[in-house]
């Protein structure tokens, strides 16, 4: 486990540095021994990150406050992910808060910190606990760690208990039901386990398959329709002008500039009537000759 400052002295209490230990208890022991800096030594090397870029000071600044994140990350150990990930994530959001971190705001490190540790954690946790998102909008996440705390074991909540929720947390009550739904739900493997697999066992894989690309589709796709457009072509070819004509205007041209029968009427100075014969006609004969094709 590391930090992503790069240091000259990333050590100044020559103490063991976390990420030489190699269990997760080795570097919650590390890090606690780290001293936690006095309020003056915390504002001036606040201020020379701030003001010289002093790397030195930010380290000194992300490991004073490594158990910080430590004892956030304890508190997400009930997601079923690993210890040892959730503090690295906490780290990442650690550095996040004291390269943004404003001295002057008379605000503690501490504070300030515990946001973006909590945003880091909370975003780790999103991405891992499901293969498939289940929380997007902020609601939805608030909705998502406020239910997995107060939810316990497997029932469900009653409705006084999810409008009491609803309430406290500013939502519809619809929502709250929406996100127990998809936090109770399990996650389909989507291939059948080796010895299961048999000629009536069928995982999602099985159904999921796109052989739209596949390249014999792909071939097949494409020699078909040159097929259709030379059999198109022949048809046409097989009409005299006028046919010709009426048929691609009435059909092989955008809906927007295709012509109606009164303008075709206009235009041959023939009646309606007769230019629907004169296409029906048109369309028999190309049907004809499109069958070869077929």
């Amino acid at each position: 486990m590391t930090t992503a400052i790069a240091l000259s002295n990333p050590n100044p209490w020559n103490l063991p540095v976390p990420s030489t230990v190699g269990t997760i208890d080795g570097y919650i022991q590390a890090v606690n021994r780290f001293p936690i800096l006095s309020p003056e030594d915390e504002l001036r090397f606040a201020r020379d990150y701030r003001d010289k870029e002093d790397l030195n000071a930010a380290g000194r600044l992300v490991m004073s406050h490594l158990r910080l994140v430590v004892s956030v990350a304890r508190g997400y150990l009930g997601y079923g992910l690993p210890h040892a990930d959730l503090i690295q994530e906490g780290n990442i959001g650690l550095m996040k808060a004291v390269k943004r971190f404003d001295p002057e705001r008379g605000v503690r490190l501490v504070s300030f910190a515990l946001h973006w540790i909590r945003a880091e954690i909370h975003e780790y946790v999103l991405r891992n606990w499901r293969m498939v998102k289940i929380a997007t909008t902020k609601a939805q996440r608030k909705l998502f760690f406020n239910l997995r705390s107060h939810k316990k074991g497997l029932s469900t909540f009653t409705p006084d208990q999810v409008d009491a929720l609803a309430a406290e947390l500013n939502v519809k009550r619809e929502e709250v039901l929406e996100m127990e739904t998809r936090i109770s739900g399990g996650d389909v493997a989507l291939e059948a386990p080796h010895d299961q697999e048999d000629d009536n066992n069928f995982a999602p894989i099985s159904y999921l398959v796109d052989t739209a690309d596949e390249p014999s589709r792909v071939l097949e796709t494409k020699q078909l329709e040159s097929r259709h457009t030379e059999g198109l072509q022949q048809a046409l070819a097989s009409l005299d002008e006028r046919s010709r004509r009426i048929i691609e205007a009435r059909w092989l041209k955008a809906e927007q500039d295709q012509l109606t029968l009164h303008d075709l009427a206009a235009e041959f100075k023939v009646s309606a009537e007769r230019i629907r014969q004169i296409e029906v006609k048109a369309m028999k004969k190309m049907k004809s000759a499109l069958a070869e094709y077929a």
